[in-house]
């Protein structure tokens, strides 16, 4: 793989960091503002739909400015809302500050995903994705529980400091690395910008997008709320979240590695095989949740699964994107993200139920539940689609 890849897997390391660190600082956020976790779980929300939002938009106004030029402005403004965040009093004004960061993040990733397409040979797109996702996979490894053994030992407010700290040697590697030229002029002779929008009228296009919206919101609307569950349900330390957070990010860094090798050639087979057991897997995680030992079991098997039947969902939106070159990567960015969004907010309404901290983890097994009922009548139209010629 080129070594600008690895590159822009560093700067998607810092932002991951910040996307999923909020799992484990929510209860400190809470109290120091005077909100429900509840409500401090919105940020989570607020950050996937700034992602949602600014992915298709500043795709489209990216056509024509420097490639390098984007990705540095968009990883400094990334830094620059984390330290308002780090600083503010005001929950309403951190939420704000995750908007900004969304944005700026969303148009990264945006224009990073469509960059990681273009460095390759068009058969190897699923293991760029696969590279590119693992600065994420690695953040919930290493920089999420980092996040939150900081916050726990210095408060939340460290955390984000430590995030826009990890901007700056990304940014520097962006300048060191990344070619000038302007995002267009690696398409020749590309479409239109109003060719490249029409794709979202496309069946196949709209219907991978969901799947991977779906499978992405069981995803956060339990990671998003693994902290009670820690704590309350198993009745660990708080030290203990960090434990989970990296057990839940070294499954999604194995699923997504794997995934990677078989979501070019096969990606049938990690969704036949791969669906159901993520299916089985939440229900488990919500019976077994009480019991330590099968808590970490499972989390790790969560993790895996999640990433490996996401990343290749992603992976097919990028292949019928093919006809839109330069938006492409915001189509699978917003995918992403609607599920980032629409998940936290399903979890933190199970919260008053019944299920109490176990809500998410139900609500995860019902949208996965959904996916599969859409996607294994339709599984020869998600694994060919016009990207047979590719494959083949």
């Amino acid at each position: 793989m080129p070594f600008p890849l690895y590159l822009l897997a560093m700067a998607v390391f810092a932002m991951g960091t910040s996307e999923f660190m909020l799992a484990g600082l929510l209860p400190d956020i809470a109290s120091d503002l005077g909100v429900t976790v509840g409500t401090a779980g919105t940020l989570t929300s607020a950050f996937a739909v700034g992602m949602i939002v600014g992915a298709p938009l500043v795709a489209a106004l990216a056509r024509n400015w420097p490639r390098r030029s984007i990705l540095l402005g968009f990883i400094l403004a990334f830094a620059a809302a984390h330290a308002v965040g780090a600083i503010t009093t005001s929950f309403p004004v951190l939420f704000a500050t995750r908007v900004v960061a969304a944005l700026a993040n969303a148009g990264f990733l945006a224009v990073a995903l469509t960059a990681a397409a273009t460095l390759v040979s068009p058969d190897r797109k699923g293991r760029a994705l696969a590279v590119l996702l693992s600065g994420t996979t690695v953040a919930t490894i290493a920089g999420v529980p980092g996040g939150s053994v900081l916050g726990t030992l210095l408060g939340w407010r460290a955390a984000f400091w430590a995030v826009a700290a990890l901007c700056l040697p990304a940014a520097l590697g962006i300048v060191k690395a990344i070619p000038a030229g302007r995002v267009k002029e690696e398409v020749t002779g590309g479409p239109a910008l109003q060719a490249e929008l029409a794709q979202l009228t496309r069946p196949p296009l709209i219907l991978v997008m969901l799947l991977g919206a779906l499978v992405n919101a069981a995803t956060f609307g339990s990671f998003t709320f693994l902290a009670p569950v820690v704590t309350d349900t198993a009745g660990l330390g708080e030290l203990w979240i960090s434990v989970v957070l990296v057990l839940f990010g070294a499954g999604s860094f194995a699923g997504v590695t794997v995934a990677g090798r078989l979501s070019d050639q096969r990606p049938g087979l990690v969704i036949a095989f791969g669906g159901p057991l993520l299916l089985i897997g939440w229900p488990a995680l919500a019976v077994l949740a009480n019991e330590p030992a099968a808590l970490f079991i499972l989390v790790f098997v969560q993790g895996a699964l999640s990433f490996a039947l996401g990343s290749t969902l992603i992976t097919r939106v990028l292949y019928e994107a093919v006809e839109a070159p330069t938006m492409a990567g915001s189509y699978a960015t917003a995918a992403l993200n609607v599920g980032a969004a629409v998940g936290p907010v399903i979890g933190a309404a199970t919260l008053s139920t019944e299920a109490g901290d176990l809500g998410p983890l139900w609500a995860s097994g019902l949208l996965v539940a959904v996916a599969l009922l859409i996607a294994f009548p339709l599984l020869t139209a998600i694994t060919a689609g016009r990207s047979t010629e590719v494959l083949r």
